[in-house]
């Protein structure tokens, strides 16, 4: 690598193995000449392992803030507590309190990234915006930030707490205008972003490389009583509020014979409550629990399913407007999908074509007869997956996407010319 090159230091207060998004662009920045430095948090022991897999791969340095304990980390949670009793009285109300209230590692985080001599920082999710804004102040350079999510309406937990909001609301306010590189992970999440801050995003899909595909496409055979048809969905997470209680009611008034497989690190009080709905609307199949993977292999461990769910919920209003990692790894792996019918998976749809179906989940007998008409039909099937494994490799991959995020990166931080182009 060119020593010359600029380094592009990205934050998040997350996991790395939480941040597909942001591993796909320290991948794509180093593959095209940049040095890469990425401070993550480290703070939940279960997702260690993948977080190792990901860095023995990585091609790009590291710090991990480990906040699981500490006297450091003791008086920062304190002094967050104390932030979020004042945060919304006008006298406290700025943005380094606002920092704190929302995150008691955010400024931390940015005082270990300002350390390194970055010319450009890129902040993901919304701890790390004040974070960039403060390495790129103290190191005189520019920074940017991700909108993977409208974060004032990102969650339900977090619109029922007035301090959340206000701190959400007082960062985004005064450090949006700061970033000099703007993305959003949806056309829908930019312009709720353009509407409310007035600053303009550019759409950047959540999508992935043709790399992480199976190496053919997977044909899982004729559908029978032997063989049900395989739903599937995964999610680092399984726990409420992503359609998931929607999808077992409609499944249990299908005809066709068919499993639901489910993957990720399960929530035990969720999964008590999913099974009991399974029995209560008469789930034939017990479901399947699978577990969590690296994010490079979620392409390949869906290849054989026979539908994917894309199954969002339209509340809170994040979910409505966002368009996740789930559509776009199951083109990836050449499977159809079943997309609820958000505000932006309805837009998406038309561009999906044949590789999708598209319905709003509220009537289980009506989605039960439209996935049944799907699974009667063979070729229509056929058609579907092979839309879906063209529609990843022509137009929805990482390597077409990528190029809309390094143009805005070479803008505010050039290669020297004899970095790769």
């Amino acid at each position: 690598m060119n020593s010359a090159a600029p380094l592009v230091c990205l934050v998040t207060q997350g996991h790395l193995a939480s941040t597909p998004r942001l591993l796909k662009e320290a991948d794509a920045l180093v593959g095209a000449g940049y040095r890469v430095h990425v401070v993550a948090g480290r703070f939940y022991p279960p997702v260690d392992p993948l977080d190792r897999e990901i860095l023995a791969a990585a091609r790009w340095a590291h710090t991990l803030v480990d906040y699981r304990g500490g006297p450091a980390v003791f008086v920062r949670k304190l002094l967050r507590r104390a932030a979020r009793k004042l945060v919304r009285q006008a006298p406290f109300a700025n943005v380094a309190l606002a920092a704190r209230a929302h995150h008691a590692e955010s400024l931390h985080l940015g005082a270990v990234a300002a350390r390194l001599p970055a010319s450009l920082y890129l902040g993901h999710c919304l701890a790390a915006l004040p974070a960039v804004v403060n390495a790129a102040k103290t190191r005189g350079v520019s920074c940017g930030f991700d909108g993977e999510d409208f974060h004032d309406t990102e969650t339900k937990a977090a619109l029922g707490e007035p301090a959340s909001v206000a701190a959400a609301r007082i960062l985004q306010m005064n450090l949006l205008r700061e970033c000099e590189h703007l993305t959003a992970a949806s056309p829908l999440i930019a312009r709720e972003f353009e509407k409310s801050y007035g600053v303009k995003m550019t759409s950047v899909l959540n999508v992935f490389p043709r790399s992480e595909a199976p190496a053919a496409p997977v044909d899982p055979g004729p559908i029978s009583a032997e063989r049900p048809a395989r739903l599937y969905w995964f999610s680092q997470t399984i726990g409420p509020g992503r359609g998931l209680d929607a999808v077992v009611a409609a499944m249990a008034r299908m005809r066709t014979p068919v499993e639901l497989h489910l993957r990720g690190m399960a929530r035990p009080s969720y999964l008590t409550q999913l099974n009991d709905h399974a029995a209560k609307v008469g789930l034939a199949r017990p479901i399947r629990y699978l577990p969590a993977g690296p994010a490079a292999e979620m392409a390949r461990f869906a290849a054989s399913a026979d539908l994917g769910l894309s199954a969002e919920e339209r509340e809170p209003q994040n979910r409505d407007l966002c368009l996740t990692n789930k559509i776009f790894t199951y083109l990836l792996a050449g499977i159809p999908q079943l997309l609820s019918a958000t505000s932006a998976q309805t837009a998406l749809a038309p561009e999906l074509g044949a590789a999708a179906l598209l319905d709003d989940l509220t009537d289980p007998a009506r989605t039960a007869q439209l996935l049944d008409g799907f699974f009667a039909d063979p070729a229509r099937i056929a058609t579907a997956r092979r839309t879906a494994w063209e529609l990843a490799r022509t137009r929805f991959c990482w390597d077409v996407e990528q190029e809309i995020f390094l143009a805005s990166v070479r803008r505010l931080a050039p290669l020297p010319s004899s970095s790769p182009p």
